[in-house]
């Protein structure tokens, strides 16, 4: 048992984590080492660390994976300790043991423990044992139709990676294969095993935090229920469901410290439950390291888990009592995807990534309400498709639920985001959804109501006119100020009438054309008699629509396809993409029936060859982007004729992966048959 205090940290992750890590790390004179791949080097987190170690490299086997060469690289730190922060080798007790072996403090769980909870098929075995109730396991190769719909789940991780929802028996054999493959990418470990789907239930889970010398501590709940693809979007303290539900509350937490008891636990990990309307619940996983959304346990405890983690590592006890959770904590993830797009992952330069109003990032928060912002990016940083799409976590704080969701709400909605797209105006329309404001919430939520509501851009299509109103004012504006002569004079003016300038802008809603001409009045734009021109800059623009007058904030970036403008209100933001009146006819354009690659990613599978038929919705390729698999399928019926995509290549959004003609001699799927076809053929 370690007894001496630590006095250097490296921290076996990258991002946000590792930010986290060492903010604690930092409070407590703690020297902080980071280890970084070759597309991190300019990160954050390896500015923000004492020293940091470079692992040549960009996938995550290459360097956030390799155990030796994260302790090789610590030893030649000379380190005391490492922190495994989340996902990549946290959960391996061969890591675990390999950091102990090598004479270094590790700041998790036992060896022991980790193997033992690493295996979700075992480990449901265990806590069963224990008293622990769970759903069953099923063996893949035995699933009958009568137990559909499964779930297939990677036995050594989590985050959604391996997960697949299967409904029919024929469809298991494919997406077994694209699960292990996941698996294997994310965890090293290709094991999967199945269990009944639930449509709809809640995720509740308990943050554990126990030491060496017996104590263990359920800290509090926190609900995860509000999913995409399996992984938590939205995370609060405490859970709606459990504070409705008498007793709950006491059962789960009992539940969650003989899951912890049954394997001698030390540290910080989370156990997690799948949970039905009327409080009955059923053990998942224990997760034997911090979890992404331990912040909201934080802001409701005003604890610092990481510096219990280190505690504990140390040796220490933890007190007999710790401090009863009060108020409210909600916390979202800001990822790079697309949600309307099938939750499509992006890549590309954050221009601009800032919020008003923010308390400390990575501080427990020492008042009663407030903002944070745990971040792994910042204005400027590149988001790279080697790993999670993850941008950053928002925690909102307060006395009331009702007044966290208003507050988080307000700061994603106000928040300048530019550069690459994100899920933002998804996660303001749930926060102000009737259903989440009063509590009720579920794995189903997106499905139940509707995800292309849900993910609609904020502003309406009446404000976003007036917005491409704004942009193209913003934009005549920036022309005069760049102007070498006459400069002081607004865009297009004439003393005498004359032909309306215009401006062609491609919004998130519909495209905009926009005339306007300068008079001795003022800017006369036809369509918009209810706006009044206060003051157009390149940089903001001043609007009175029906008498209210609002300042809107404007910003233009040069891209590879020509310029953007995105406008920027208090409600949300609207991203224009300028249009070329005149385009040159000679530009490259790809020929018709081309499949393009709708992500930045690497070639994971190719599946078919030039001159074969395929039909409507075959799997064509397979396309590995943040650490998930993307197959891009027929979108009908026709025949191979080229096949630019290489296996193993990377390539970048918007790249011609495949070229599928219309075939008559293609073939037809049964269930696009005519009636006639079938007769026929009977």
């Amino acid at each position: 048992m370690t007894t001496s205090p630590i006095t250097s940290v490296l921290v076996a992750n990258r991002g946000e984590i590792a930010r986290r890590v060492f903010h604690t790390c930092k409070e407590q004179g703690i020297r902080t080492v980071a280890v970084y791949s070759t597309p991190d080097a300019d990160a954050p987190f390896v500015r923000e660390a004492d020293v940091a170690v470079h692992l040549p490299g960009a996938s995550a086997a290459l360097t956030y994976l390799r155990a030796d060469l994260v302790i090789e690289a610590a030893l030649k730190a000379g380190v005391d300790a490492i922190h495994p922060g989340y996902g990549f080798l946290s959960e391996n007790g061969d890591f675990a043991q390999a950091v102990e072996d090598a004479g270094l403090t590790w700041i998790g769980p036992s060896a022991e423990a980790i193997y033992a909870m690493g295996s979700k098929i075992e480990s449901k075995r265990l806590v069963a044992a224990a008293g622990v109730p769970i759903l069953a396991e099923m063996d893949p190769n035995t699933v009958a139709e009568a137990q559909l719909p499964v779930l297939i789940k990677a036995s050594a991780g989590g985050g959604g990676r391996g997960m697949r929802i299967v409904r029919s028996v024929e469809a298991l054999p494919a997406e077994l294969e694209l699960a292990r493959a996941e698996a294997a990418s994310a965890f090293g470990d290709s094991t999967v095993f199945c269990e009944p789907y639930l449509e709809t239930g809640h995720h509740v889970e308990v943050q554990i935090m126990a030491d060496r010398h017996g104590t263990v501590h359920a800290v509090g709940e926190r609900e995860c229920s509000i999913q995409r693809r399996h992984q938590k979007v939205v995370e609060e303290a405490p859970s709606p469901l459990v504070e409705r539900t008498p007793g709950m509350r006491a059962r789960l937490f009992e539940a969650a410290i003989l899951a912890a008891k049954a394997v001698d636990y030390a540290g910080a990990g989370t156990v997690e439950f799948l949970a039905d309307e009327q409080g009955r619940f059923f053990f998942l996983e224990m997760n034997t390291r911090l979890q992404v959304e331990h912040p909201v346990t934080e802001c409701t405890t005003g604890l610092d888990l990481v510096a219990m983690q280190l505690h504990v590592a140390e040796g220490g006890e933890l007190p007999a009592e710790l401090p009863a959770a009060h108020g409210s904590s909600i916390e979202v993830r800001i990822y790079a995807e697309d949600p309307a797009a099938d939750w499509q992952p992006q890549a590309g330069t954050l221009q601009s990534f800032e919020f008003d109003g923010l308390q400390p990032a990575f501080a427990v928060p020492a008042r009663d309400r407030g903002v944070r912002c745990d971040s792994a990016v910042e204005s400027g940083s590149v988001v790279s498709v080697n790993y999670d799409p993850m941008l950053a976590k928002l925690i909102s704080w307060a006395p009331r639920r009702a007044v966290a969701a208003r507050v988080l709400a307000n700061a994603l909605s106000s928040a300048r985001l530019h550069g690459v797209r994100t899920n933002r105006d998804l996660l303001v329309r749930i926060l102000q959804h009737p259903s989440f404001i009063a509590g009720h919430t579920d794995t189903a939520f997106l499905t139940s109501f509707g995800l292309a509501e849900l993910s609609a851009p904020l502003l309406d299509a009446e404000t976003e006119r007036i917005a491409a109103l704004a942009a193209s004012l913003a934009a005549a504006a920036k022309r005069r100020e760049a102007a070498r002569v006459l400069g002081g004079l607004p865009s297009g003016w004439r003393n005498l009438p004359s032909a309306s300038q215009t401006c062609l802008l491609k919004g998130p809603r519909a495209e905009h054309q926009i005339s306007y001409r300068w008079s001795r009045n003022g800017v006369v734009a036809p369509g918009f008699d209810n706006v009044e021109v206060r003051s157009a800059s390149a940089n903001r623009v001043t609007l009175a629509v029906d008498g209210i007058t609002s300042s809107w904030a404007v910003s233009h970036y040069l891209t590879t396809s020509g310029s953007n403008i995105v406008v920027d209100t208090q409600s949300g933001s609207a991203s224009f993409e300028v249009i070329d009146p005149l385009p040159d006819p000679s530009a490259a354009r790809v020929s018709a029936g081309s499949l393009i690659a709708p992500m930045p990613g690497a070639i994971a599978a190719i599946q078919v060859d030039v001159g074969d038929l395929v039909t409507e919705g075959q799997a064509l390729i397979v396309l590995e982007a943040m650490k998930m698999l993307h197959t891009i399928v027929a979108p009908a019926s026709g025949v191979v004729t080229e096949l630019p995509a290489r296996l193993g290549v990377n390539v970048d959004v918007g790249t011609v992966l495949i070229v599928v003609a219309e075939n008559d001699s293609a073939p037809v799927a049964e269930d696009q048959k005519t009636s006639e076809e079938i007769e026929e053929k009977v």
